[in-house]
């Protein structure tokens, strides 16, 4: 006889605009821009993001010189993160700017 068994599926879905999108993106874009300039680059990053801040830590192993404040700048931007207020009543805040984020 064949023993019943019981699984566990668990996932985790955000929507557009939350952090992990904005950090999975902004991770992504340093592995990308690494293995164009050295294909044999070694990557293992992770960002994180609060208050108009962006951190990108981790080990990457490559030969390219990479301008990283950039590629950062650069995602953020391309994801319409245009404006930070430091007021939680601002209408006009996105809650990070491409250009003055730390």
């Amino acid at each position: 006889m064949v023993e019943a068994r019981t699984f566990l599926f668990s996932s985790e879905s955000v929507n557009e605009g939350h952090p992990d999108k904005l950090c999975d993106q902004v991770s992504d874009a340093v592995l990308d821009a690494c293995l164009k300039a050295d294909p044999l680059s070694k990557v293992a990053c992770e960002t994180a993001t609060k208050d108009n801040m962006v951190m990108v830590f981790g080990e990457i192993s490559t030969a390219a010189n990479l301008d990283y404040e950039k590629i950062v700048r650069d995602q953020v931007r391309e994801i319409g993160f245009s404006s930070f207020v430091d007021d939680l009543s601002s209408v006009e805040s996105k809650g990070l700017s491409c250009d003055n984020c730390e």
